[in-house]
């Protein structure tokens, strides 16, 4: 009788895990009959430990599938402010068939690591279009890190923009107004002008309307990415974005 009642346990326990509430009602046994089942149910579970893993790999999966689920509706939401801010640096194909959005740190170790292979995939592939979110979150240096880039942007264009972003991603010291100075110098651009403008209303703006996108999507962490529909939240490698790439084109 015990393996049959094991096969029983074993219908129960998954109930538990994966069935709404109401579908296995303890309330309606006797003190008695709740007694034994949880005896049962924990002699089963010792005896067979890998079903507990089994409705764990289970929950995950429902969870990942709802995390996805309100992903796209997250992104649908915010669809201009993500894909067209007007504010942030596009590279790669204008035209291309997958957009890649980074929010990135300049003092964060991931983007670094990201930021080549990213450069790698945009450029083999020929059909991304690429948008650069600056999201400083990794205290102060990181902030004036942000507000150089984007005070670039701002007063020198797209092209200027790039070379400040790759510099600042490659730079091993500690970012300063000195430090910015020399890259500054380094890049053929008007120091005092750009770190006067740093500090404006309009740099300002564009990091806080990043601040606020980034709360809405439940961004906490860089890098992040958005690809068309769908959000990473963390450090892929390449293969992995390729991979990403082609599922969404297989759609």
């Amino acid at each position: 009788m015990r393996p049959r009642f094991n096969t029983l346990i074993a219908s129960a326990l998954m109930a538990v895990f994966m069935a709404p509430a109401h579908a296995l009602d303890v309330t309606e046994m006797s003190k008695e009959e709740r007694a034994a089942f949880r005896a049962e149910v924990r002699a089963y579970l010792l005896d067979n430990p890998e079903v507990i893993m089994e409705a764990v790999a289970v929950l995950e999966q429902r969870q990942t599938a709802q995390q996805a689920q309100d992903d796209v509706s997250l992104i649908r939401a915010n669809a201009d402010a993500i894909f067209s801010d007007g504010h942030s640096w596009v590279g790669g194909n204008p035209e291309g068939d997958v957009t890649v959005v980074e929010f990135m740190d300049y003092r964060c170790g991931y983007c670094r690591r990201a930021s080549p292979e990213v450069t790698e995939l945009v450029d083999s592939d020929g059909d991304i279009r690429f948008i650069l979110k600056e999201f400083p979150i990794l205290g102060e240096e990181s902030m004036l890190s942000s507000r150089y880039a984007i005070a670039v942007k701002q007063l020198a264009g797209d092209d200027a923009y790039k070379s400040a972003h790759d510099t600042l991603m490659n730079f091993k010291g500690s970012i300063s107004e000195a430090s910015l100075r020399r890259i500054s110098g380094t890049l053929g651009f008007d120091a005092e002008e750009i770190l006067a403008h740093m500090q404006s209303d309009r740099v300002t703006e564009v990091i806080a309307a990043n601040h606020a996108l980034a709360r809405e999507l439940g961004i906490s962490g860089t890098p992040s990415f958005v690809l068309d529909d769908r959000m990473l939240r963390g450090y892929v490698p390449l293969d992995g974005m390729r991979d990403v790439v082609a599922d969404i084109r297989a759609q």
